[in-house]
């Protein structure tokens, strides 16, 4: 039972991922409405300062939507074949695949003194490792 509750719950934040990573996508290549944190400034008041500046900014985002596709496709199928078939590797490929970007994500806070994405980063890599420590009894094997 704790083995189906680990693979699903980590499918389920792989399958949230993408879904996410899609809708970047679409703020990324649409007028979508981009805003820099709750009640900042938009996307549209960067562009009508600098255009080249906010085409830079969308191409960013459209580059990390990119990565956070493939990212979230292979954690879905290496948790649905290997992991879920209860090879050891796997857990311990998500562990890192999930720690080392949530580490990088969190330099933001004392490099660049913000923590605008860090609360997501934290909600989606304390949703997985949740996921693996319900069949971290899978390591004693």
């Amino acid at each position: 039972m704790l083995k189906t509750v680990s693979w699903a719950l980590i499918a389920l934040a792989a399958v949230l991922t993408l879904l996410a990573s899609l809708v970047s996508f679409g703020v990324a290549y649409r007028e979508a409405r981009d805003e820099f944190g709750v009640g900042g400034p938009t996307l549209s008041d960067v562009a009508s300062w600098k255009p080249e500046v906010a085409t830079a900014i969308r191409a960013r985002r459209a580059t990390a939507s990119a990565y956070a596709t493939g990212w979230s496709l292979l954690l879905l199928i290496v948790t649905l074949i290997p992991y879920r078939r209860g090879e050891r590797w796997a857990w311990w490929a998500i562990l890192c695949a999930t720690v080392v970007p949530l580490g990088l994500t969190l330099l933001r806070v004392p490099l660049l003194g913000t923590r605008l994405g860090a609360a997501t980063a934290l909600i989606q890599a304390g949703v997985i490792v949740v996921g693996l420590l319900f069949d971290v009894g899978r390591l004693k094997r």
